[in-house]
């Protein structure tokens, strides 16, 4: 969807989920033609066409704070030896560019030796590497930083790391940073990437799905008693005061165990936290609506996470609750791709093709 906004045309997919194809063919009437539903590690490489980009997001769970840290050789994580195997398997129809997208726990896992791996193996297919994180909350009202790694073959744009290390800190994160500087003798490239647009400072109101006191979406009483009584003092507070205005505020909240309890934590913002999949207690986000006198809470809808990934209400949406809400969670946000394409994936490719022509 982002990339396609910007002049791209998917032209091959993978995924080892039936549902997650279910839902992409929801979005795509056409994924029949190119969409593999199998386990990477069981494609043939001639089945991909040769292609200018080559797209990897894979699975965090390894790598994730939240998740068991088992690194890249992980039982999921290691889904990006699936993705090397592929490119290696193409020989001379490797894509000359590469986006590769993880979690900021890439950068963490076995005390940076998985991202420096990553890169490695890249670099050893012949690709030069540019290295960014950016945030969903850049364009939509959720907090979603990830990190972005370009690779090219050559040529590729003049300055290696030390140039990465001049971008300001809404593109390198500290972590980064330091990632970066480890591992400087590894090949590098730096794009001319602009600054991106400020981080939002609400919008979360805006996005909610309206539905009234009846709806059956709205958890009673007893169960909004129950996790009121879940909160720390002060988070308990801060819905209390809420609850005296003379309107509606909405806030998010998780579910997470500390000290051996279960908590309901609370944003103190008109934003939402990092949409995750809806597997496991703590995954899923809910939401509080605060005002007038009340407190209502429910689960967010998968409307409402679509419109946080930037997914336009166009898109229908055909897959159940569950289904489209580990979908979601498990996506990347679509206007934040569209900002790569438009900013560093056409300029690497306009600078590809005026160098073919000389």
């Amino acid at each position: 969807m982002g990339l396609e906004s910007c002049g791209w045309k998917v032209v091959f997919a993978n995924d080892i989920s039936q549902r997650k194809y279910e839902m992409y063919r929801g979005f795509f009437p056409d994924a029949a033609d190119h969409y593999v539903v199998d386990d990477i590690f069981k494609l043939d490489p001639t089945q991909v066409p040769a292609t200018d980009l080559a797209t990897c997001s894979f699975p965090c769970i390894d790598l994730s704070l939240a998740g068991n840290m088992g690194g890249i050789n992980g039982k999921d994580s290691c889904a990006f030896w699936g993705f090397v195997r592929m490119l290696r398997g193409q020989g001379r129809n490797m894509p000359p560019l590469l986006l590769v997208e993880n979690v900021p726990g890439w950068l963490h896992s076995n005390n940076g030796a998985d991202f420096k791996l990553t890169v490695q193996a890249i670099n050893k297919l012949g690709y030069s590497c540019d290295v960014f994180t950016l945030d969903a909350l850049h364009f939509t009202p959720q907090s979603r930083p990830r990190v972005f790694l370009v690779a090219a073959k050559p040529p590729v744009p003049k300055g290696g790391f030390t140039k990465i290390l001049t971008r300001p800190s809404t593109l390198l994160s500290s972590r980064l940073r330091q990632s970066v500087v480890t591992n400087g003798l590894l090949s590098w490239f730096c794009s001319e990437v602009p600054s991106p647009p400020y981080l939002l400072a609400g919008g979360l109101s805006d996005i909610v799905e309206q539905m009234g006191d009846a709806d059956s979406r709205w958890w009673p009483e007893h169960e909004v008693k129950r996790h009121l009584a879940m909160m720390e003092a002060s988070h308990r507070r801060r819905v209390e005061q809420l609850s005296k205005g003379q309107r509606f505020t909405y806030r998010t909240f998780f579910r997470r165990r500390r000290k051996g309890e279960q908590r309901a934590e609370v944003r103190h913002d008109d934003l939402a936290g990092c949409l995750r999949t809806a597997v496991g207690g703590s995954g899923k986000q809910f939401l509080i609506r605060a005002g007038k006198g009340t407190v209502a809470m429910r689960a967010m809808t998968p409307r409402e996470y679509a419109r946080l990934q930037g997914v336009p209400d166009e898109y229908s949406i055909a897959a159940d609750g569950v289904q489209a809400l580990t979908g979601f969670g498990d996506a990347v946000c679509v206007p934040a791709i569209g900002w790569i394409a438009a900013n560093v994936l056409n300029p690497l490719t306009q600078m590809r093709y005026s160098a073919k022509e000389r």
